[in-house]
C-alpha cells in the first residue's frame, strides 16, 4: 500500500509540477498585493485625508464615475474609510460583458484612472493567472484538478512520512546528492504541509464554487448583457449604506455589488467586531430591493451557522492574513516552497529512474553473457 501511494505521489507531482508552480510564485506575490499595488500605482491606490475628514457621499461618487464614463454601468464598487486607501469602482461596458477597474479618491470626489480592465495592472493580471491560468472557466477547472492534486500531494506526504517526529530535523549535508535532497524534501515537505493543504482546499472550493455558478447561471452559453441601470433612480446608495450600520450593530460595509443581471439586487458587504480573526472583511451583508431599497435580508457573522462561519474563513486562511504581517510572511514564505519540493523531487524520480534503467541494462547484459 505504502509503494503505491509513494508511486501515485510521484505521479501526482510529476503531472501538476508546471501549473503548480504558476499558482504558488504567484499565489505568494499575492499575500501583498495591496502593498505592491500601493508601492507601483500609489497615485490609483493612495489618498490623503486627515482623520476628520468626511467621505464625499456615496451617490456623488458614482455620479461623478458613471458621467466621466458615459458608455458604462456600475456593477461593483470598493468602499474604504481608512483615510490612505482609494475607492475603487467596477465598471461594465454596456452591450458586452467586460468589466473595468476605476479608482477615485472618495474624500474629494477626484477620479484617479481611466477605466482598465480586470487584467490590466501587473497584480489583477497575476490574480487571473493565479486562478483560472488566463483562461476563464476552462483554465479555472484546470487550477481545480491542479488543486485537488496538491490536497493528495499534501495528505499523503504525511502519511508516507507518517513517523516524521523520528528524523524530522536530520539533514545529512556530508552525503550524496540523492540522500540530501531526500532529506531536504522530506523537511521541506512536512514542515509546509498543513499550510500547503489549507491553500489547497480553500483554493479548491473557491474554485468549484465558481465553476457551479458560471455552469448553472450560464449554462446556455449566454450572459446578460446590461445596456441600462436595473436599479431604481430614485435609490440613494448613500442612505442604504447608513441602513445598513443601523441594521447590524458596529457593521461597515466594504464592498457594494449591484443588480448588474436578473436574480442580483443591491448587497452591501462588510465587517463586524469580532472575537473570531478568521471572520473576513466580506462576512456579514445586508440586501436591499433594486426596485424599491426595502430590506430584504441580512446576515451578521457572529450569528450565523457553524458551516457558513468555517466556509467565510476560507478568505483569511487561503491568503493567510488573519495573523497580520506574521502569518502574511509565514504564508508567502511556504507558498514558495513548491519550488523546493518540485526541484528536489523531481531529481528523486530522475535518479530512480535513471537506476532502473541501470539495473534493466545490467540484467540484460547478465543474460547475454550467459
Amino acid at each position: 500500500m505504502r509503494k503505491t501511494l509513494f508511486k501515485w505521489h510521484s505521479y501526482g507531482a510529476l503531472i501538476a509540477m508546471l501549473p503548480l508552480l504558476i499558482i504558488s510564485i504567484t499565489g505568494s506575490i499575492l499575500v501583498f498585493k495591496v502593498e505592491i499595488d500601493s508601492l507601483l500605482r500609489p497615485a490609483h491606490m493612495l489618498v490623503d485625508a486627515s482623520v476628520t475628514t468626511p467621505r464625499v457621499s456615496l451617490d456623488t461618487l458614482m455620479d461623478t464615475m458613471l458621467s466621466a464614463n458615459s458608455d458604462y454601468e456600475l456593477g461593483g464598487w470598493e468602499i474604504f474609510d481608512d483615510k490612505s486607501r482609494s475607492d475603487a469602482g467596477y465598471l461594465i461596458e454596456r452591450g458586452t460583458e467586460n468589466w473595468f477597474k476605476v479608482y477615485i479618491n472618495q474624500y474629494n470626489g477626484q477620479l484617479l484612472s481611466e477605466p482598465q480592465t480586470l487584467t490590466h495592472y501587473l497584480t489583477d493580471w497575476l490574480l487571473e493567472l493565479h486562478y483560472s491560468f488566463l483562461f476563464h472557466v476552462a483554465g479555472a477547472s484546470v487550477a481545480l484538478i491542479v488543486g485537488c492534486i496538491m490536497l493528495f500531494l499534501g495528505i499523503s506526504g504525511i502519511i508516507l512520512y507518517r513517523r516524521f517526529w523520528v528524523k524530522l530535523f536530520t539533514l545529512r549535508f556530508n552525503a550524496v546528492r540523492r540522500i540530501l535532497f531526500s532529506d531536504i524534501h522530506k523537511f521541506i515537505g512536512i514542515l509546509s504541509s498543513p499550510v500547503l493543504i489549507i491553500v489547497a482546499l480553500t483554493g479548491v472550493y473557491w474554485n468549484f464554487i465558481g465553476i457551479q455558478h458560471e455552469l448553472s447561471e450560464h449554462s446556455d452559453g449566454e450572459h446578460y448583457l446590461v445596456s441600462a441601470p436595473r436599479h431604481s433612480p430614485v435609490i440613494s446608495f448613500e442612505a442604504l449604506m447608513q441602513q445598513t450600520e443601523a441594521e447590524i450593530t458596529s457593521y461597515k460595509a466594504g464592498y457594494l455589488t449591484m443588480p448588474f443581471e436578473p436574480g442580483r439586487d443591491i448587497t452591501f458587504y462588510g465587517e463586524v467586531d469580532s472575537s473570531n480573526p478568521f471572520n473576513s472583511e466580506y462576512a456579514s451583508f445586508v440586501s436591499f430591493d433594486r426596485t424599491t431599497g426595502k430590506l430584504l435580508a441580512k446576515q451578521d457573522i457572529r450569528q450565523a451557522s457553524t458551516l457558513t462561519v468555517f466556509l467565510d474563513s476560507f478568505r483569511k486562511l487561503h491568503f493567510g492574513y488573519f495573523g497580520g504581517l506574521l502569518s502574511r510572511i509565514i504564508w508567502c514564505i511556504i507558498g514558495l516552497m513548491p519550488l523546493i519540493l518540485g526541484f528536489t523531487g523531481l531529481y528523486l524520480y530522475w535518479h530512480r529512474r535513471q537506476q532502473r534503467v541501470k539495473s534493466a541494462h545490467n540484467r540484460r547484459q547478465q543474460v547475454v553473457s550467459a
